[in-house]
């Protein structure tokens, strides 16, 4: 009988594993899907992190131009400098580089820095050069002979 016994306990633990198995697949294999989904989300909420920082920056920095802009009282739009183009329009107005450099407040040597492309010109003087884009030959001679006949007032030493 102790092995009848011993033989009916090892069928009915087989059986009952076989049971338990059978009801906790589905269980498994939702649980396996679940684990799957739950990562794809976490990848997708860490790459609209990452979008909306690259936004938030964005327009941080765009909020910035836009305020120094304003408070300049020009507009937010961006002046675009190119070192050929400055040439070019020097040229057409029948310019040296001194002369330029007298119209927009600097130096030859800096018109000619601009020019080759070594050095950019500041916002201020970007400002200057835009306003000149405008300008024509007699109107920028007029201004040169208005520059010419003022005098730079030098602070007295002492």
């Amino acid at each position: 009988m102790a092995n009848i016994a011993g033989i009916l306990r090892d069928e009915i633990g087989r059986l009952s594993r076989r049971e338990i198995r059978r009801a906790t697949e589905s269980t498994k294999k939702a649980t396996n899907h679940h684990r799957h989904a739950i990562a794809a989300l976490k990848s997708q909420v860490t790459q609209l992190e990452r979008q909306v920082s690259v936004l938030t920056r964005t327009m941080t920095s765009f909020q910035q131009r836009f305020a120094a802009a304003s408070d300049n009282g020009s507009s937010p739009t961006r002046i675009r400098f190119v070192a050929k183009g400055l040439r070019s329009h020097r040229m057409r107005l029948g310019l040296t580089a001194g002369d330029f450099g007298k119209l927009v407040g600097v130096s030859a040597n800096s018109v000619y820095a601009w020019e080759s492309g070594t050095t950019t010109p500041r916002r201020e003087q970007l400002a200057k050069i835009a306003a000149l884009r405008a300008v024509g030959k007699q109107e920028a001679a007029k201004r040169l002979e208005a520059a010419r006949t003022m005098k730079p007032v030098r602070p007295r030493k002492g």
